[in-house]
């Protein structure tokens, strides 16, 4: 038995990185998973490798999720695919850094609405689903760039949007609570996906700069943030709600 046995799960991101760990362990759990990406031949390997491990998955690609209208006809469709929706994965970003002075007000928009108006344009679109199921639980990606500055990269934008994704998180758990949604947010430290690992290349000194605010002096790895996760959209964690977890090797710690 699974800790998601029979949960429908939507996943935005699933293409890869977090998106694609979060697919495969929330499968490995039991749930049924509806992944929602731009890129839909990434989409299709994420839904290969959850096939293959036996789970079961269906993609909405592409899917530009900046995009009001796009949102609520996709997170219509994901909740047709199994007969509702009981978990949302607001995974999904779009980020742009740079520093103050260099910061255009295109970079500020594009990364504002990509962090912060994603995760808000799905649980909009997806919370009369989850009324209708008679609750279910909104996970939010954030950041520890909500929580605590950061200078490589310069990142002035993505610590306004996360904070702004941690306090929209309190707001969700409290107007969810009368309708059995729970609300939860995690904010990863620096954490290794393949396509953070391609930009940084071979350049130690910015992958020791990153890590350096960490106790643990490294990159977290996929699994070790989504593994949280499949916890808390489980009934285990049916007394959790409108919190946020750093998972961030001690980097919010000193």
């Amino acid at each position: 038995m699974g800790m998601l046995d029979d949960k429908v799960v939507l996943i935005t991101g699933s293409g890869s990185g977090l998106g694609r760990a979060a697919a495969l362990v929330f499968a490995r759990e039991g749930a049924r998973i509806v992944g929602i990406d731009i890129r839909p031949e990434t989409n299709d390997e994420t839904v290969a490798l959850v096939r293959g491990a036996g789970g079961d998955m269906v993609s909405l690609a592409p899917v530009d999720l900046t995009d009001p209208d796009q949102v609520q006809q996709a997170v219509d469709e994901a909740a047709g695919a199994y007969g509702g929706l009981d978990v949302i994965h607001n995974n999904a970003a779009v980020i742009r850094f740079g520093p103050i002075p260099d910061y255009s007000v295109d970079d500020w928009r594009v990364t504002v609405t990509g962090e912060l108006g994603i995760p808000f344009f799905v649980s909009k679109s997806a919370w009369p689903h989850l009324v209708r199921r008679g609750g279910g639980v909104i996970i939010n990606v954030a950041s520890v760039a909500g929580m605590i500055g950061g200078s490589v990269p310069p990142m002035v934008g993505h610590s306004a949007a996360n904070a702004g994704i941690i306090g929209m998180t309190r707001q969700f758990a409290l107007e969810g609570a009368p309708h059995g949604i729970r609300a939860v947010a995690i904010s990863p430290g620096p954490t290794l996906t393949p396509l953070s690992d391609r930009d940084l290349g071979d350049d130690q000194a910015a992958r020791d700069a990153i890590t350096a605010k960490t106790l643990l002096k490294r990159f977290a790895r996929p699994e070790e943030i989504v593994e949280l996760a499949a916890f808390l959209a489980s009934d285990r964690a049916s007394y959790i709600t409108g919190t946020n977890y750093p998972v961030d090797g001690g980097a919010t710690a000193w």
